[in-house]
């Protein structure tokens, strides 16, 4: 897609957290799901291999994306059931909450 930027990363899920954080994602809040509309975030998926998960989005600005997010009340209660749950911690406020994975192939 001409113009758009894709972003991907990776997460460790901890072991006793694995279910609960394989369920809340089948399942995510609708709310949650516009708040990532309204930021700008499309084709959102996530992959999981055992207790390691991969994301990737597309998103024209993820700055402000991340500054949509971050100022969320939805997204704030969001991560503080999520964050919990995988190893390491986020916070969108952070200069580099997410380290995003470099694309090395891409078929178009």
């Amino acid at each position: 897609m001409s113009g758009s930027r894709k972003f991907a990363w990776t997460w460790a899920v901890k072991p006793e957290c694995l279910e609960e954080y394989v369920a809340i994602h089948k399942e995510p809040w609708p709310e949650m799901m516009a708040e990532h509309s309204r930021a700008g975030i499309r084709n959102y998926s996530i992959f999981q291999n055992g207790r390691q998960f991969f994301y990737c989005f597309e998103c024209e600005d993820v700055e402000k994306a991340f500054a949509v997010l971050a100022e969320s009340d939805v997204c704030q209660r969001w991560n503080a059931i999520t964050s919990r749950m995988i190893e390491g911690s986020f916070d969108l406020r952070e200069a580099e909450p997410i380290r995003p994975l470099g694309e090395i192939f891409y078929l178009k």
